[in-house]
């Protein structure tokens, strides 16, 4: 069936809503690239940011770049700061983030887009990577409409507060606890 064929909700009053994808637990990112997905299938526009990621080879990336034009994806990050063997110095990392910061208040002004997703931007700002004065700075000039996603670990809560949803993940038990290595497919 087609989208004609089908029933379709449409809300009486539209708002940009601010989402929070937080907590210690595995889909953060998936949730986001699943709402990019839906958005596609309303001929949306999308841009995501990635703030961390960037070092490393992710399926993700490469099924983004499958669903151009529609969506448009930065990897503005040096990888995750401080684990595993990323040697990148902090510096590095903070001045991708400061970049990353600069191109979301950018894409957020260009009026190019209905979603701006903020990939791991709450664990750059617990770390020390971007200022939470900016991150409250993008919320509060957000155009009207326009739908925000923020993803990571350790969500502020001056963050939490000015979300209209926010999801907490859980680890309830995890592969890696049984000494399972990440998998192409599901982990990356």
């Amino acid at each position: 069936m087609n989208k004609g064929q089908l029933r379709s909700l449409i809300p009486k009053e539209k708002k940009g809503l601010i989402v929070v994808l937080t907590g210690h637990g595995k889909g953060k990112t998936t949730s986001a690239l699943g709402m990019i997905l839906r958005a596609v299938g309303y001929d949306m526009s999308v841009c995501i940011i990635h703030f961390m990621k960037g070092d490393m080879y992710s399926g993700e990336i490469a099924g983004l770049k499958k669903l151009v034009p529609n969506v448009e994806a930065h990897l503005c990050g040096k990888g995750f700061c401080g684990i595993g063997d990323n040697s990148y110095p902090y510096q590095e990392h903070q001045a991708k983030a400061q970049e990353a910061i600069k191109l979301a208040e950018e894409k957020m002004l260009s009026g190019k887009f209905d979603i701006l997703i903020l990939d791991e931007i709450n664990n750059a700002l617990k770390m020390g990577l971007v200022d939470l004065s900016q991150v409250l700075d993008l919320l509060k000039n957000k155009p009207p409409l326009m739908h925000f996603i923020l993803t990571g670990r350790d969500a502020h809560p001056e963050v939490i507060k000015r979300a209209h949803t926010v999801t907490e993940m859980k680890v309830i038990k995890h592969a890696l606890q049984e000494g399972i290595e990440p998998q192409q497919g599901i982990d990356y």
